[in-house]
């Protein structure tokens, strides 16, 4: 897919524009600071790409053209002060009548990104931003898809994985998002709202569903959500990590996250860096993401331990301390996992969830299968469907189509399938079963 570049100058235009105003009068939450077209996208691009990346099995070819739109909003960080904060919004146009008029939103919350640069907006270089081009947004889906307070200039630090304050950032850039498309025409958001996103974004998925169920139903409604492998229930995940194991994938990279996140949120985690972290990471892993580097360049610099497997946590070595271990269970870190856990809400609108069970990053059964039974412990039936389980997934051809392809898809992935399964192998797959699952509650009566 193509798209028309950002020009510097184009950018600096809209952050002038982002930071005006006085510190002492802050924009409402959700006010549009700044919005521009970026580019946008033909049924041909799209299919062209799709068919060149073998997705188009899976997305369908392209009803609607794509026009990519950059929008900055005020929100508020998890202390309440004012924050800019940026989004990515996909926009169908064209002749179809999926494509024209009032259409459907889905807001979408990205998974973890070690990069600064993240932004959803340059669809043509993020993958994930080009999937929900393609899934979505060719489809007849408005798309909006924040990058996240601590991403693409904003804020100097990330609120990762803490439930409320990713909430607001999601409502937030919804807000801005549809007042944005009201004042340029065209193609304008209808009241119906779904709601996914992968990995930590399944988690900000969960919470903001939960989230405007209980504080903003007088403003929106939640018409369904798919949240996929996330992190739902973060207490229980992490008593496994901490506890006996095994350390899932990737947690050099979300313990720092976490830690840095809860340290600035709640500001109890710990009083000096050297009670949770090992030197020398003491003086290095606080604050060490977002970054411009790439993990394997800060483990080359000595500022991570050099684990490929990203699994070297404790231990001769490690990044941890064994005191943190040992006190894990009554500390305040376990506190912070308790309160942003989701599970215990019951959710008033249809909720399905999606992952694959063999899953070595965001662990399946303590999860998505933990949430579910949740659910279901107060009579609210959640699909949970598991791309490892046939009888999961939809009846007939298309279930078929998804098992047998997903199978395919990890077969091809050879010796690096456990390496690939959470970031690349599952997302199409369960973006396909969830964009079903939309569209049958969206067709229902």
């Amino acid at each position: 897919m193509r798209f028309l570049q950002l020009t510097s100058a184009a950018l600096a235009a809209a952050l002038l524009v982002a930071c005006g105003g006085s510190d002492d009068d802050p924009p409402a939450r959700g006010t549009v600071l700044s919005g521009l077209q970026l580019g946008q996208s033909t049924r041909a691009q799209i299919d062209a790409g799709t068919a060149a990346s073998g997705a188009q099995a899976l997305t369908g070819a392209a009803r609607c053209d794509v026009v990519v739109r950059y929008v900055q909003y005020s929100t508020r960080t998890p202390s309440g002060e004012a924050a800019r904060a940026s989004a990515g919004v996909f926009v169908p146009t064209g002749t179809d009548p999926a494509c024209t008029g009032q259409r459907p939103v889905l807001l979408y919350g990205h998974g973890t990104s070690t990069s600064k640069a993240k932004n959803m907006a340059l669809a043509s270089t993020d993958g994930e931003a080009s999937l929900l081009v393609a899934m979505y947004a060719a489809q007849g889906f408005i798309v909006v898809a924040p990058n996240y307070l601590g991403y693409d200039g904003s804020l100097d630090w990330h609120p990762y994985l803490n439930a409320t304050a990713s909430a607001v950032d999601m409502i937030d850039a919804l807000r801005a998002a549809k007042s944005h498309l009201a004042s340029v025409g065209g193609t304008t958001a209808s009241p119906q709202l779904l709601i996914s996103g992968y990995s930590q974004g399944g988690h900000v998925a969960m919470a903001t569903h939960r989230e405007i169920q209980a504080n903003y139903a007088g403003e929106l409604t939640v018409t369904a959500s798919g949240p996929m492998s996330g992190p739902y229930n973060m207490v229980g995940f992490s008593d496994v990590v901490n506890g006996p194991g095994p350390i899932n994938a990737g947690a050099l990279t979300f313990a720092p996250m976490l830690l840095t996140s809860y340290q600035r949120s709640y500001g109890n985690i710990y009083s000096a860096a050297s009670q949770v972290y090992q030197p020398p990471y003491d003086t290095t892993a606080p604050n060490i993401y977002p970054n411009d580097a790439t993990t394997a360049q800060l483990m080359t610099q000595g500022k991570l331990p050099n684990d490929p497997t990203q699994t070297l946590l404790f231990g001769a070595g490690g990044l941890l301390t064994d005191a943190f271990k040992a006190g894990y269970a009554t500390s305040a870190f376990r506190t912070a996992l308790q309160n942003n856990t989701l599970l215990g809400w019951t959710p008033a609108r249809p909720v399905a969830m999606c992952g694959g069970a063999q899953d070595p990053t965001v662990y399946y059964a303590v999860n998505t299968s933990a949430a579910q039974a949740d659910f279901a412990s107060r009579n609210v039936p959640v699909p949970a469907f598991d791309l490892e389980n046939r009888a999961t997934l939809p009846a007939g051809a298309l279930g078929d189509a998804l098992f047998g392809g997903f199978q395919q898809s990890k077969a091809a992935a050879g010796a690096s399938v456990q390496a690939q399964y959470h970031g690349t192998l599952v997302p199409p797959f369960c973006s396909a079963v969830i964009r079903g699952f939309f569209q049958q509650v969206l067709a229902a009566p």
